[in-house]
């Protein structure tokens, strides 16, 4: 469970920009192509938090959707699964959105 080290790389980053501050909330951004469950980081986040100054903190995710654009015919799709394939049968496609894993942005009392 790769998310569960993913969610204490994110409390890590929060605490090291904001050491002194209560954090109130956190947002993050979750791409469906990112190979990151968000429900997973949403389990997580609780018991990596205990103990740091973003225990208690809300944790609040947006997961926009994917779109891909094929290399041999110039499609622009959303892929309906973690392997984008056009409809033309290739999969040599570019990503355009949605694998990120991004700190979106940070509360603090």
């Amino acid at each position: 469970m790769h998310e569960l080290a993913i969610t204490e790389g994110v409390v890590d980053a929060v605490q090291q920009r904001l050491p002194d501050a209560t954090v109130t909330c956190v947002r993050l951004e979750i791409g469906p192509l990112s190979g990151v469950a968000a429900d997973s980081v949403r389990f997580c986040f609780d018991l990596v938090a205990e103990g740091t100054n973003l225990s208690g903190a809300r944790l609040e995710i947006s997961e926009p959707p994917a779109r891909c654009r094929c290399h041999r015919c110039g499609t622009e799709f959303a892929p309906d699964g973690p392997f984008p394939m056009c409809r033309c049968g290739s999969m040599e496609v570019a990503v355009l959105c949605g694998d990120q894993l991004t700190i979106t942005s940070v509360e603090v009392a």
